[in-house]
């Protein structure tokens, strides 16, 4: 593990019954069932959690590089997240793509924006090398 100066947060769930079961976080704020992806069943999945997860950090990031560069992140500002569960010759694996949505902003700045919350994000930071990503700005 990684030798840190200070641990900032530490997220705590406990999961029951793996995919098709549930998950608790230890402050009971998350309480969710999960189902299989492409189930009838009535609980959410690993790879939608992940995505809004991830999306929400990776906005968190933008919000942090607009304030070093002294931008304003519009207000409708939004990143739609897709994780894609794949499999190839029995692996399994993940890929998955960020539309991100910075109305009002020019081009280069929503693009640098976006960059440097790739660079900074610790969602980004912890797939890249391990899933295929495509960030696309709209």
């Amino acid at each position: 593990m990684t030798q840190t100066d200070k641990v900032l947060y530490t997220g705590k769930t406990h999961t029951t019954g793996g995919r098709d079961g549930a998950s608790r976080s230890s402050d009971g704020r998350l309480d969710v069932k999960l189902s299989s992806p492409g189930t009838s069943g009535a609980g959410t999945n690993p790879e939608q959690l992940f995505a809004a997860g991830w999306s929400a950090c990776f906005e968190g990031a933008i919000g942090l590089a607009a304030r070093k560069m002294k931008v304003a992140v519009p207000a409708d500002a939004a990143i739609d997240a897709e994780v894609d569960l794949c499999l190839v010759d029995g692996a399994y694996f993940l890929q998955a793509r960020l539309t991100v949505s910075l109305p009002g902003l020019e081009h280069d700045v929503a693009q640098a924006l976006v960059e440097a919350a790739h660079q900074t994000c610790p969602y980004s930071k912890a797939t890249r090398g391990n899933v295929d990503v495509v960030i696309n700005l709209v």
